[in-house]
């Protein structure tokens, strides 16, 4: 029998000719599976008839937005996943979404080896190789550019040898990965950390610098999931998408950092993330208000430790799957409305308002009708202090 390769497909121009390079240096026939995770470009039935015409024998494509909301963004959302506390894992939270399907359609068409196009310098390899081990123990793995040398200008011309049904156009001089979560551009000039970005490198944001009327917003969240966008139900895909337009419009959610990648390289980024970056933010405040100061803190630790692993591709591990169970049950009370201002590139919030919140007014006021008993603090201060005091005494004699 055959031997039958899953190829992770985009329907560009590298993939598209992995299809009969794999074929050439494995004898293997190819399966071409696209998942749509809010990237945008070509209808799916379009990529699907392409991989078709470069020689895969089947070609399945899958509309994931939905999923990769719910499942993916969601989680990062009610962790305020924000790796090195400013990227919220736009690309890392795609790899599992798109990993869950390679793997599906490895086991439905007996294919025992999952290709995908990553280079051997970046974190998606891992990602995928590492997901893909975790829900396929038995599948191989490839990866043409890595494995087998398919360099730019190698794949340009198998492309123009076998007349492949694809422009051979000039590379953009950045790499670029976007879905509905974020985009993400690096190399080009922005290799020399020095060099500023241009406005042309982005497309999700607007200027943040041009005058314009500023955007209010108010986000309602039921048990840390984003419901209602001013008043009207939303899916959490809905609520990324308008906060996209929203956010996008007013130049919020640029990023530009020198992260730490998984390889152990650092490398310079650019990202572009307004409905994350919003939905982050406002769901933050409501958890200032609703959640109970010690679990807050512990939360914290919980969330960097979160956003860690699914940068490191560690979705589908048991620490991950049980750190969801803890963020889930911190959420059981994230309930209600955060107002926010939307403006100059930030999401400003201006508003809250809950059912579950723990503050009040009562305690919390300087004025009349303040129900704090001042008189109680004076021997908490001394008993608080004590191990410090007497530790002073010492280490002062």
């Amino acid at each position: 029998m055959t031997e039958r390769v899953v190829l992770a497909y985009s329907g560009g121009l590298d993939t598209s000719v992995a299809i009969g390079w794999i074929a050439e240096e494995t004898g293997a026939e190819v399966i071409a599976v696209a998942v749509d995770v809010g990237q945008g470009g070509e209808d799916l039935d379009v990529i699907r008839k392409r991989a078709l015409a470069c020689g895969a024998v089947e070609a399945e494509v899958a509309d994931a937005k939905d999923e990769f909301a719910e499942e993916y963004c969601l989680p990062a959302i009610k962790a305020n996943a924000l790796y090195m506390d400013r990227y919220p894992l736009v690309s890392a939270l795609s790899r599992p979404t798109i990993v869950k399907h390679l793997v599906a359609a490895a086991n439905k068409h007996g294919a025992s080896i999952v290709a995908h196009g990553c280079t051997g310098k970046g974190n998606d390899q891992v990602r995928f190789e590492a997901g893909i081990s975790a829900l396929g123990p038995d599948l191989k793995c490839i990866a043409p550019v890595r494995d087998y040398a398919m360099t730019r200008d190698k794949a340009i011309a198998f492309c123009e040898e076998k007349n492949l049904p694809i422009a051979t156009t000039k590379k953009s001089p950045y790499s670029i990965d976007q879905n509905v979560f974020g985009r993400a551009v690096e190399t080009g000039f922005l290799e020399d950390i020095w060099n500023a970005p241009i406005e042309d490198i982005y497309e999700y944001t607007s200027n943040p610098a041009l005058p314009r009327e500023a955007d209010e917003v108010v986000i309602s969240f039921k048990e840390g999931v984003p419901v209602a966008l001013d008043g009207k139900p939303v899916t959490v895909l809905q609520a990324i998408q308008q906060l996209n337009e929203r956010a996008g419009a007013q130049g919020i959610g640029r990023i530009d950092m020198v992260e730490d990648r998984l390889v152990g390289i650092k490398s310079r980024e650019v990202y572009e993330a307004p409905g994350a970056i919003a939905l982050i933010t406002a769901h933050q405040e409501l958890e200032n208000v609703t959640v109970e100061r010690e679990l807050a803190r512990y939360k914290r630790q919980v969330e960097q430790r979160w956003g860690e692993m699914v940068y490191d591709g560690l979705w589908f591990s048991p620490l991950k799957r049980a750190l969801d169970g803890f963020i889930n049950e911190a959420n059981q009370h994230v309930t209600g409305d955060i107002r926010m201002t939307l403006h100059g590139g930030r999401a400003v919030v201006t508003g809250r308002k809950s059912d579950e919140s723990l503050y009040d007014f009562n305690l919390a006021t300087y004025d009349s009708g303040d129900t704090f008993d001042q008189s109680k603090a004076q021997g908490f201060i001394e008993i608080f202090g004590l191990s410090s005091k007497i530790a002073a005494k010492r280490d002062l004699a």
